[in-house]
């Protein structure tokens, strides 16, 4: 009998990371692929990232929309009471055998509390790992103890889902899924890039992928007009954005973005890239300057440098490729005059990515389909 595998997706970040394994599961004749899409893959404002599945030939099982529009306190809290709801009532026409979720947004936890309640066991991609700055940490350790099934990126990742109280036995190091799927992706060159975006790189260039920082005390506005004050800056530099997540906070950076491109012709911004392309983007530019996880576990193996600002991200595990700063003037500057230097590009140079497996995807797909479910449900807590 074929396991069902429900796969939730909320926007172009996990889907990215979960494309090959999908499509794994897909091929498999010993598997049923279903599918969840909600969040920000439904919104006009992050670029309506669904046709990205369906141009990838995915049937979308059921489509789940929030009113992730308003992105207060009240507005996330809404969203969560919201998709606890309708993650039950798709978990009850479905009927899975097995749930796979990414991550660690308030949609995918919201789908952790509706799978628990329906005791349908769950697989978790990416516990384990820390990032201070946001209440996003909380929510991913919280979907640690409601999972059954446990894929981290590194070692030290698996230790800490084990000191959690998991059973070693269920938890599984499989590398990053990014950095699988650019081994898998075939880049764009920069005149095919040039031409997709309309215009032509300047001398130098800069990715810029920056989100709300949920638990600082300094407002995300605060922390990015520090940095658009410095981009506006450079000279004869080509400023890439991609927008921001649906956290809140993320609505006014989308402003800033738009109001900053309008009066710098020297930039321009998207909603959402798509894997292909925003890959091609990091292959071509000089760096990456944000707050995005992105940076931390993928560019490093484009040999790229990352300039990683604020505590959004504190905590990861990180490559040699990464600069540190704080959301200061002059400590912007600094970073992204250091990625130019000489002697970090020699650093570079002998960059290795911690979250690099071999055959990421297939791990995961491979484990998926030999795990026995039998009394999965019933977790013990497991004491060091």
């Amino acid at each position: 009998m074929s396991r069902k595998i429900c796969v939730i997706t909320s926007g172009r970040a996990d889907y990215g990371l979960l494309r090959w394994v999908m499509q794994g599961i897909k091929d498999d004749p010993q598997l049923v692929l279903q599918i969840i899409v909600t969040g920000m893959h439904l919104s006009k404002t992050f670029g309506q990232t669904c046709r990205d599945l369906e141009i990838d030939e995915f049937q979308i099982d059921k489509k789940i929309e929030l009113p992730i529009d308003d992105d207060s306190v009240q507005g996330i809290s809404d969203s969560i009471s919201v998709a606890v709801s309708e993650f039950t009532k798709a978990f009850k026409l479905l009927s899975p055998d097995l749930i796979l979720i990414l991550g660690d947004r308030f949609e995918i936890f919201s789908a952790a509390c509706a799978a628990l309640v329906s005791k349908i066991p769950v697989a978790h991609l990416y516990g384990g790992e820390v990032t201070s700055g946001a209440y996003d940490e909380a929510f991913r350790h919280s979907i640690t103890k409601m999972s059954h099934i446990h894929f981290v990126a590194h070692e030290s990742y698996r230790r800490r889902v084990i000191q959690l109280g998991e059973n070693p036995n269920s938890v599984f190091v499989v590398g990053g899924l990014g950095v699988d799927s650019i081994k898998k992706i075939k880049i764009l060159q920069k005149e095919k890039l040039e031409e997709q975006f309309k215009i032509k790189l300047k001398n130098k260039s800069l990715l810029v992928t920056f989100h709300p920082t949920t638990l600082d005390l300094e407002t995300p506005e605060s922390q990015f007009t520090k940095l658009l004050n410095v981009l506006s800056e450079l000279k004869d530099t080509t400023i890439i954005f991609t927008l921001p997540n649906a956290d809140t906070g993320g609505r006014r950076i989308i402003e800033m973005i738009k109001n900053f491109v309008q009066g710098n012709p020297n930039s321009i911004s998207f909603p959402s890239l798509g894997q292909k392309t925003y890959f091609s983007c990091i292959s071509q530019v000089d760096g990456v300057i944000g707050n995005s996880s992105s940076g931390i576990t993928e560019v490093p193996s484009f040999r790229k440098p990352t300039v990683n600002i604020g505590d959004r991200q504190l905590g990861r595990l990180q490559a040699t490729s990464i600069i540190n700063c704080p959301a200061s003037e002059p400590e912007i500057l600094f970073a992204i005059n250091q990625i130019y230097s000489a002697e970090f590009k020699k650093v570079l140079n002998n960059c290795i990515n911690p979250y690099e497996v071999e055959n990421s995807s297939t791990k995961v797909v491979s484990i998926l389909k030999d795990l026995d479910l039998t009394d999965v449900i019933k977790k013990r807590f497991y004491d060091l």
